[in-house]
């Protein structure tokens, strides 16, 4: 339902305002400040345009519950010839208001169906100085709320070129904030007085505790990515950063800027779904071919390997088998034909018979995905996709893709669109970190730009990359099981609830493990998979969703969170180095429903390789569970409905 004009709640107050302003003031005044609410009624966002002799700069501020997290807060940029824009700002014509309220069902994800409910002003300036036109779009949700600019080209013109952007996010103290400055690397926690340059987004921020706030953004296609950084005139502002220039053919539309609001940081990652709101419904008509699935890497890069991984695949119920780097030759190396299988010999000797391997794949319902490093997309792209189409692939993992600038950020996702001409899923690593192209191109499985078990995060690492990075959306997170760096880093229970807590539709869980020989016999050498019973959780285990619930949980510390996929749960737990008890309740069950819950739970006093213990017991929306986890321990928990 979309309503145009006002809904009487939350704007009668502003007509008794404005109509006031029309007798004291005229007309001109009646723009200068503008309140809009959630429909909850919990946050407020004010715009004013702070202006000295006629002219001024759009300024918003944002409370929750009568606290202030940000203050006046000015958005303006620089063009490309030195000019600023948003300094000298004359309304033109009245605001305009709305209300929205729909529901949208997205072909996957942590939700199977989604609420897009805000109000909406929308505002119109000439800059006098620049000599241009602007319009500010502005909306508030339960969960924050987002803004955007379009910028027309002067008289004359035919294009923008901006050299910066100015939007200012000005928190009222000197909160702390949890930092990092790569799109895969560590986080720290430090004050917004020393938050620095180049700071990644998403950016979350403590301003008491029982109030957290996220600036993020999203919609970002054909635009410089957006980094943060500290002001050095106000300590406690935070202000966007651009990796390039843009430029736009006739007017230019910034991506939205988000700042998310709410009493925790479990409810911030409850309300992510805001960025793909915020983005285009999906432009794919027939999306049948698009399939979530459990990822096997092969590493052995040989005929055998890969049989191997696709009988494994097979059997425990994972759907795809992924080939990495080295099957088409050196991927750093330039003159590598990604259109060729030549495998590289200093990672295997071969042989390696990709089209026997996609036959007896077919044969078995796996589906192959290829990594092709950024160097022969570059020069190979539109010769690879109709290629690998032809070949029966389901999907390609781009490797070490640029990232930060506006000629990257339009190549990617020119790339993705292209891909989907071709019936072929996306997985992108390395540093591109999403902003809800997925729902507009739900071929875009996942994407890295996160810090995984790749890099052997702690613990803690990992609860705070949860809590900040995954508020954008999908992270591959690569999970390890049989690596022994599990074993010195953390627990097995804690990789078993990192599956179900970190989201990805496209889910590695064996990052570097592979199954056993059919013959092999005797003790299971390092760096195989073992037949240990927890693997049935895996095997049963989605990747996508019906519902999320984060029960419990703090930055850095620890994290309970429940998915629903029919009519069962599936529960994830993960905890830091100092070992906790926490006490579950069951209340998110379904009331009158009992339900057999089986527990993977760490025990070390078990003289099993993995050390998971495994117990059922009958629950119900009235139990609560006690659940123990170890220094940098988890554990994980299916839920069936007991008349199943």
């Amino acid at each position: 339902m979309i309503l145009l004009g006002c809904s009487l709640r939350p704007w009668l107050p502003l007509y008794s305002f404005a109509l006031l302003a029309v007798l004291l003031l005229g007309q001109q005044q009646i723009a200068n400040a503008i309140e809009i609410h959630s429909p909850d009624g919990n946050i407020t966002l004010e715009v004013e345009l702070k202006e000295e002799s006629g002219e001024g700069v759009v300024c918003y501020s944002v409370t929750r519950n009568g606290t202030a997290v940000l203050a006046d807060s000015a958005i303006s940029f620089t063009t490309a010839d030195g000019k600023s824009i948003g300094q000298h700002l004359r309304p033109l014509g009245d605001a305009e208001f709305r209300s929205a309220d729909s529901t949208w069902h997205p072909v996957y994800g942590e939700r199977s169906e989604i609420r897009d409910q805000y109000q909406q002003v929308c505002l119109r300036y000439e800059d006098t100085t620049a000599d241009c036109r602007l319009r500010l779009e502005f909306r508030c949700y339960d969960i924050g709320i987002a803004f955007r600019t379009v910028i027309e080209p002067t008289p004359g013109q035919s294009s923008v070129e901006l050299a910066a952007e100015h939007s200012e996010f000005r928190f009222v103290g000197d909160h702390p904030a949890w930092r990092t400055t790569t799109a895969q690397g560590s986080y720290d926690m430090v004050p917004l007085s020393q938050l620095g340059r180049n700071v990644e987004r998403p950016l979350v921020v403590q301003i008491h505790s029982q109030l957290y706030a996220a600036i993020l953004e999203a919609g970002v296609v054909d635009y410089a990515p957006m980094t943060l950084r500290g002001d050095q005139q106000n300590e406690t502002c935070v202000v966007s950063q651009l990796g390039s220039s843009v430029h736009a053919k006739g007017p230019l539309t910034t991506p939205w800027r988000v700042v998310m609001v709410a009493a925790t940081a479990g409810k911030l990652l409850e309300g992510n779904d805001l960025v793909l709101n915020l983005n285009e419904p999906c432009a794919i008509a027939d999306t049948s071919w698009i399939k979530p699935g459990k990822v096997l890497r092969e590493v052995s890069l040989t005929t055998a390997g890969a049989k191997r991984c696709i009988d494994f695949a097979a059997k425990h119920h994972l759907q795809y088998v992924e080939f990495d780097a080295g099957w088409y030759g050196n991927e750093y190396n330039d003159k590598s034909d990604a259109t060729t299988v030549t495998v590289d010999p200093k990672r295997s000797a071969g042989p390696l018979d990709l089209p026997e391997v996609v036959r007896y794949a077919k044969q078995h319902d796996i589906g192959i995905i290829l990594y092709v490093n950024r160097r022969a997309l570059e020069q190979q792209l539109d010769e690879l996709l109709p290629l690998y189409q032809a070949w029966g692939i389901a999907g390609v993992k781009y490797g070490f893709v640029n990232t930060g600038t506006q000629r990257w950020s339009t190549w990617l996702h020119d790339a993705i669109r292209k891909a989907a001409a071709h019936e072929l899923m996306v997985d992108v690593h390395d540093n591109y970190r999403p902003t809800g192209y997925s729902r507009t191109y739900p071929n875009l499985m996942t994407q890295e730009g996160v810090r995984g078990d790749e890099e052997t995060p702690s613990g803690s690492q990992a609860l705070t990359t949860l809590f900040t990075r995954y508020l954008a959306g999908a992270g591959d997170f690569t999970v390890c099981y049989f690596n022994e760096r599990v074993a010195i880093s953390w627990t097995h229970g804690h990789q078993l609830g990192k599956a179900v807590c970190t989201y990805s539709p496209w889910q590695f869980l064996f990052w570097y493990d592979a199954p056993l020989d059919p013959e092999h016999t005797g003790s299971v050498p390092a760096g195989r998979i073992a037949e240990t019973p927890e693997l049935e959780f895996f095997a049963k285990m989605p990747t996508v969703w019906d519902e999320t619930r984060v029960l419990t949980g703090e930055i850095g510390e620890y994290a309970v969170i429940a998915r629903r996929s029919g009519q069962q749960w599936f529960v994830g737990a993960m905890n830091n180095k100092t070992e906790r008890t926490l006490q579950l309740p069951m209340d998110f069950l379904s009331e009158g429903e009992q339900y057999q819950a089986k527990i993977y739970r760490d025990d070390p006093s078990l003289e099993t390789i993995t050390k998971i213990r495994v117990d059922e017991e009958s629950v119900d929306a009235q139990s609560s569970l006690s659940i123990k986890l170890l220094p940098n321990g988890g554990q994980a928990m299916l839920l069936t409905p007991a008349k199943e």
